[in-house]
């Protein structure tokens, strides 16, 4: 399926990237605004610093893992020494929304509106991540037969590791000053149910009897977006799945996202996703689903 140059695997059909590994030695390949038509991961093993992503600024340190979904736009800016490891693989490689039911990080990895896009490892979690890392290095390094199958493997193993250590630092139900605020998780649930139809503040703050500036101070301060930031984010996540994995003409997607407009849903898109629906098709593929 793929032809191996160093670190790098790359589709031979597409000639487009399908799996990398990439040891960075400081800032300079994160300094500018990066949006790639695959996923992206970091593990940081030394240095500390802020990260810009998803309408919001995080601070991170040594051990910090950092998961980008495709075209999710993200900078880094790091004080002093800057180390780790990037791990690239498109969803043609490996698809997060086909293996859900195998993997599950999709909405805790990936995806996830609620939630910074970045953890904080203890020294024997990134150990634990930084020796799988080393397989899939070695792997890569010695081509044999089903050797993508053996790639896949190990990246699920990862994925899933990941995933078990952000959710282990989500406890539902404990007390304290952090715990989310019942109003919030009563929203959420109105976003999922509502979001292809109501997409202003206010439909929301009218479903929960709470008035839009209070309910858009809550979210600022336990999700660090505005309400609007969620809604439209929400709808790009859907948008990006129905175009991945159907071929539904945009104009169809639009509709059934609550778009009467197919024009304006592709600015609306192409402002919340860095690129148009259209070239995220052409570049991300499609109809991965009806296969």
């Amino acid at each position: 399926m793929t032809a191996q140059t160093a670190f790098t695997l790359v589709n031979p059909q597409t000639r487009e990237l399908a799996f990398k590994i990439f040891e960075f030695e400081d800032e300079e390949y994160f300094r500018k605004q990066r949006v790639y038509n695959y996923y992206s991961i970091l593990l940081v093993t030394e240095g500390y610093g802020k990260l810009d992503a998803d309408f919001s600024a995080y601070t991170f340190k040594t051990g910090a893992l950092m998961c980008f979904s495709v075209y999710q736009p993200f900078v880094i800016s790091a004080n002093g020494a800057f180390r780790g490891v990037l791990i690239n693989f498109h969803p043609d490689f490996f698809c997060i929304h086909k293996h859900q039911h195998e993997v599950a990080c999709n909405g805790v990895l990936f995806n996830n509106i609620y939630q910074p896009p970045l953890l904080q490892l203890g020294p024997g979690e990134t150990d634990e991540l930084l020796s799988l890392i080393q397989k899939l290095k070695i792997e890569m390094q010695n081509p044999e037969v089903a050797q993508y199958e053996l790639l896949v493997a190990y990246l699920k193993i990862f994925l899933i590791n990941a995933s078990r250590l952000k959710m282990a630092r989500q406890p539902l139900g404990e007390p304290g000053p952090e715990k989310e605020p019942f109003i919030l998780k009563t929203l959420k649930d109105a976003i999922e149910e509502h979001y292809r139809t109501k997409h202003s503040p206010g439909d929301y703050a009218g479903l929960l009897n709470i008035s839009t500036k209070a309910l858009n101070r809550l979210s600022k301060t336990y999700f660090n977006r505005t309400l609007t930031n969620l809604i439209a984010e929400r709808l790009v996540i859907e948008a990006k799945r129905e175009l991945y994995l159907t071929s539904k003409p945009v104009k169809a997607i639009a509709y059934e996202l609550g778009f009467q407009d197919e024009f304006y849903f592709s600015r609306f898109f192409k402002t919340n996703a860095e690129v148009s629906p259209q070239l995220y098709r052409s570049t991300v593929g499609f109809a991965k689903g009806e296969v």
